[in-house]
């Protein structure tokens, strides 16, 4: 580990061992993980081979090619030999393979196989297809950060979540003239327990809008529009979680997103999704996410909201160390981590602000070079917008200070109702106004040795580095069973999608995996 001045005054041998010790937990979700696949991950190479539209019952053209492999028992090789060998003895592209199938016109188990060499040479020349175009939104993104500019962090992160993505562009472009960086596109209820992704542009969605490529692509335009307007690129965030988290991050990548939320944990505990099919999902989600230059953000905010801030704040960096080193094995660099954490203590602990810094201090020296994602306080939020108003400045100041990388903001109505544009643009202008003049108070501030904040962040290292001890002890699986996350006990074999995981077969073969993280892990 590279040196660093811990202003916390944070033994970095004790870094280095909590270090050692989430890579040892992680090494071993990944070494476990690669013996599966999944039908979300199987319908990604559909996808990423061309494979889209919807048949006569409105089914998705990935499902039903997934679902027919299924049914026959034929899924253990995977769907992408299937597809080789199908494009090699009829000369039909992917797209029509998956129309043929879908009007029961062809069998995709009942076609001679030809030689694995040959179907392989055939699948990767299809892969090769979707990592260029990918290519392509990279360069793109490229480009536009240079011409336009990058704003400096914390990136001022917006919501829009009315359910229509129409709606929502008018929503998002006027929160981008206010003076946002990042908007997110809330995802519509409980589309995170939907086994597929919904086709098309929606216009209604429940609390949020749902999550397909023609949506993806309709806010990327509009946001693409806003930032020539206003000088500075805007980026774009949606949701890579839930049974589909593979598909969406390769939804994300071909419609060049910015930032999406990643991460496994939070579909275990908070969705009750089966973790072993939602950690198989995570890491290939993460090999294109890593590889198509996306920030994740992971959802350690939500321990808070149900587990106390100041009793279970090592849960929080124990996760982040967990996550960091997750990603690191998919081939996500640091400064795509957007790792999370929350402002949430009770308003009535004294000295409560002093915790928060502390906490939010020792993530970002932990993290160095990571986008961290703060996220404002919501538990303690009330009808009385005023004290609402200055918990979310206090909020504001600790991003400052710590020098988050994205800042979502709070909105003091935000307990109340939906908030409404003028709620939006309150928020902006005073965090704007926080950034602006307290700039650089970070670089002008040392904490008392041994004083209130070095005692604190001290304390949620080392209560982290005995979780993470008996983490290592138990594997993540059983520790998730035993509640360790959030108060929140799942069972290995239970939760939604676990009918969905197969074990690989001996010719299974994944080309994105490969190609992917072999490019990323050499540069």
């Amino acid at each position: 580990m590279e040196h660093f001045e811990s202003k916390l005054g944070i033994d970095p041998k004790r870094v280095e061992k909590a270090r050692q010790l989430a890579r040892d937990i992680a090494v071993d979700v990944v070494n476990f993980v690669q013996k599966y696949s999944t039908v979300s991950v199987e319908r990604t190479i559909c996808r990423f081979f061309g494979i889209d539209g919807i048949n006569e019952e409105g089914v998705p053209l990935p499902n039903v090619v997934v679902d027919h492999l299924k049914e026959r028992g034929a899924l253990e090789n995977g769907v992408a030999l299937y597809i080789g060998n199908t494009v090699l003895e009829t000369g039909m592209t992917p797209q029509e393979i998956a129309e043929a199938v879908a009007a029961d016109k062809l069998d995709l188990t009942k076609l001679p196989m030809h030689n694995i060499d040959d179907i392989k040479g055939v699948v990767d020349e299809l892969s090769d297809k979707a990592i260029k175009i990918i290519d392509e939104k990279k360069a793109e993104r490229q480009k536009m950060l240079e011409e336009l500019g990058d704003p400096p962090q914390p990136y001022i992160y917006v919501i829009v979540a009315t359910g229509n993505i129409y709606e929502d562009v008018v929503q998002a472009q006027a929160a981008v003239r206010q003076g946002a960086d990042i908007i997110a596109v809330i995802r519509s209820t409980a589309q995170s327990l939907l086994d597929y992704v919904p086709y098309g542009a929606t216009t209604e969605g429940f609390g949020g809008t749902y999550a397909t490529q023609e949506n993806f692509r309709i806010m990327r335009k509009a946001l693409d529009e806003v930032a020539k307007e206003v000088k500075r690129y805007i980026r774009q965030t949606n949701y890579s979680s839930g049974l589909c988290m593979p598909e969406i991050a390769a939804l994300g990548a071909l419609e060049r997103l910015d930032v999406m939320l990643n991460d496994a944990l939070y579909g275990i505990l908070f969705r009750d999704i089966n973790m072993i099919r939602t950690m198989v999902d995570q890491y290939f989600s993460r090999i294109i996410l890593g590889y198509a230059g996306i920030i994740i953000n992971t959802g350690e905010d939500n321990y808070l909201t149900t587990a106390d801030a100041y009793e279970q704040g090592y849960t929080v960096i124990s996760s982040q160390l967990i996550n960091e080193q997750l990603a690191l094995l998919a081939g996500i660099p640091e400064e795509q981590m957007g790792l999370g954490h929350a402002f949430e203590m009770d308003p009535s602990l004294e000295n409560g602000f002093l915790y928060e810094l502390a906490q939010a201090q020792l993530s970002r020296e932990l993290f160095p070079k990571a986008p961290l994602k703060y996220m404002p306080p919501t538990r303690f939020m009330t009808g009385n917008i005023f004290r609402g108003l200055v918990q979310d400045a206090m909020f504001n100041v600790v991003g400052i200070w710590t020098k988050q990388g994205i800042q979502l903001l709070g909105m003091m109505t935000e307990a109340i109702h939906t908030p409404f544009l003028s709620d939006r643009y309150v928020a902006i202008d005073t965090a704007k106004y926080i950034f602006n003049n307290m700039r650089n108070i970070g670089d002008e501030v040392i904490f008392k040795p041994g004083g209130i904040i070095q005692r604190r962040a001290q304390q949620v290292l080392e209560q982290a580095i005995e979780l993470l001890e008996k983490m290592r002890e138990d594997g993540l699986f059983k520790s998730l069973e035993k509640g360790v996350f959030a108060n929140t006990k799942r069972p290995i074999k239970g939760g939604k999608g676990l009918d969905g995981v197969f074990e690989k077969g001996k010719h299974y073969y994944n080309p994105f995996v490969e190609k992917m993280l072999k490019k990323q892990l050499d540069l």
